[in-house]
């Protein structure tokens, strides 16, 4: 017999869900998609760990146990993981200025964070902190993403200019330090850089089907062997170490965590928000399995984790590598087994052929892969729907360019929180007029023939009721009752209050009062369960006539006029003419 406390447990091992009856008509699929994925991580994945600062290995270390981990524990089965260039850059402007690139410091560091990044996510998912990612709003990841997509673009044109330019987070340093070693350029190094960008792009052009970065790659290997560019001065990957990465303990100085706290919650949060839009996106495709986020959090984070013990540094889920896993018609999570057990196979004996593979080709990989990060469209479109998030995203992007990665993102959610603070503050409201002819009742300032009587005011207050808004709430109901002298009943719509908070209960007592002491009769409509649960427990409900309350504005109106009805039905006919004011 099951158990619920087994159920729960099952689920929380993807694996389980699906190996047990797995289809044989899905397994030439998944190996398909997972050799695919395979061939198109290899260049990837060493052209990742250079924006990272590491050797190009570490790319595919970080592509070993992460696959496996995240087959057992991933709730979607499409996700492909690995490393990705958003995280790379991350990584390396985390670590860059707390040790040198290309030293054994620096690397420790990596796997450290890496660690640290493991933690952090299996923590939040654990304590079902998923939601905090909601802080991160769509422009200030939009903006995020298109800056650092530019970051990485220039920061590789050190190995398409074949020269030595120093790695800087701010891109105004990089351009100045691009322009000042153009004289020095290697033009074999940006001839077979740019010719590996136009082969990439006739190969998808052409035979799609064909991985663009793995022909590049084996191109750029055979003409820089066969012609010795490398004597020319073009960079070469050259010794790649064979072999699997072993097993190590991660450097677990204290001085060394603390400086990389920050680092390891920002690249956490953004990791996941990465990996759990793409896992979204693949989820409303596929309708055969459920996509559950904080489980998602505990598996990129145990990903980490274990892949930090093999020397792996931080990965997460890959945009560019679930879209090819997806459209090769992976189903299931063997085939991020199926990539992984191909990245083996290439350690044991394939890295020797990576030995002339220029530099140059991996940086054309790279500027290719993030130029689809940079997302102009939603910028016209903003600028058209929704000026607000338009700036968020523009003060996020330049932030991001000229200030730093975290405070670029830090920029970018205070602001976000600054403007919904400012709206709640200044709520939306509407008078209310009725339709002719009819029970219903909208904003006057849209409708040009709605009824407005002198002797009543109708008023909708469209937000939670707050510490924040109290006065704004006070001020434009007094205001809206001194431009109607005649004024003698006062009908508060309030469905949509949400909540009200204890500043929120004496701002509407103070309503109710001055009402009172002008001769005006509250009424209160569509008030929400909740709401008036907490106006009784306050004492609020005292002061206000059990008669004075409705659901319907209209029922409201009718009992002020004092006109008999049975049902809401009995006002759909009734014509304004019948309809009896005092």
């Amino acid at each position: 017999m099951t158990s619920k406390y087994f159920k729960v447990k099952k689920r929380h091992i993807a694996i389980t869900t699906w190996l047990p009856n797995y289809p044989k008509v899905f397994l030439k699929d998944d190996i398909t998609a997972g050799l695919t994925v395979g061939i198109m991580l290899i260049p990837q994945g060493m052209a990742y760990a250079m924006i990272a600062g590491l050797p190009a290995i570490y790319g595919l270390y970080a592509a070993i146990i992460p696959c496996f981990i995240y087959a057992i524990f991933g709730s979607s089965r499409q996700l492909a993981v690995g490393p990705t260039a958003m995280i790379s850059l991350l990584v390396a402007t985390g670590i860059g200025g707390l040790a040198e690139v290309n030293t054994t410091e620096y690397l420790q560091l990596a796997i450290t964070l890496a660690l640290m990044v493991g933690f952090v996510q299996v923590s939040l998912g654990f304590f079902r902190l998923g939601f905090l990612v909601n802080y991160l709003s769509h422009p200030v990841i939009s903006g995020f993403t298109s800056a650092a997509a530019v970051i990485i673009a220039f920061s590789q044109f050190k190995h398409l200019l074949g020269v030595d330019i120093e790695n800087n987070k701010h891109i105004h340093y990089l351009i100045m330090n691009v322009f000042e070693q153009l004289p020095n350029t290697n033009f074999f190094a940006l001839a077979i850089g740019i010719s590996g960008i136009v082969l990439i792009l006739l190969v998808k052009k052409i035979i799609p089907i064909i991985p663009g970065a793995l022909m590049a790659v084996s191109v750029g290997i055979l003409v820089t062997w066969g012609l010795g560019l490398d004597e020319y001065g073009v960079k070469i990957v050259g010794e790649v170490p064979s072999g699997l990465p072993s097993f190590i303990l991660p450097n677990f100085d204290f001085n060394n965590i603390q400086s990389l706290i920050p680092t390891a919650i920002t690249i956490g949060l953004l990791g996941f928000i990465e990996s759990i839009a793409i896992a979204k996106a693949m989820e409303s495709k596929h309708k055969d399995y459920i996509l559950f986020p904080n489980q998602e959090l505990a598996a990129l984070g145990l990903m980490n984790i274990f892949g930090s013990f093999f020397q792996s540094y931080t990965t997460a889920g890959s945009f560019s590598r679930t879209a090819v896993n997806d459209e090769n018609g992976a189903k299931t999570g063997l085939a991020s087994i199926v990539t992984g057990l191909f990245i083996i196979l290439t350690l044991l004996f394939l890295t020797g052929l990576f030995y002339y593979l220029p530099k140059p080709i991996l940086a054309s990989i790279i500027m290719l892969s993030v130029y689809g990060l940079i997302d102009t469209k939603e910028v016209k479109k903003l600028w058209y729907v929704d000026r607000k998030d338009f700036w968020v995203l523009i003060f996020t992007f330049s932030g991001t360019l000229f200030l730093g990665i975290e405070e670029g993102i830090l920029l970018g959610v205070v602001i976000s929180m600054v403007i919904v603070i400012y709206e709640t503050t200044l709520p939306n409201y509407a008078i209310l007029g009725k339709i002719p002819d009819e029970t219903y009742y909208k904003d006057v300032t849209r409708f040009s023939n709605l009824k407005v009587r002198p002797h009543t005011l109708i008023m909708r207050f469209e937000a939670r009721l707050y510490f924040a808004n109290v006065n704004f709430f006070k001020k434009v109901i007094n205001n809206e009752i001194k431009n109607k002298p005649e004024l003698k009943a006062f009908f508060l719509d309030a469905s949509s209050i949400n909540t009200m908070d204890s500043s929120g209960f004496h701002a509407m007592e103070d309503v109710i009062d001055g009402c009172h002491r002008l001769g005006i009769d509250f009424y209160l409509i569509g008030i929400k369960g909740r709401v008036r649960d907490e106006m009784k427990r306050s004492g609020l409900m005292n002061k206000i006539r059990e008669d004075r309350i409705f659901i319907e504005i209209h029922h409201a109106i009718c009992e002020y006029n004092d006109y008999p009805y049975k049902d809401f039905s009995d006002y759909v006919t009734q014509s304004d003419e019948e309809f009896i004011e005092e």
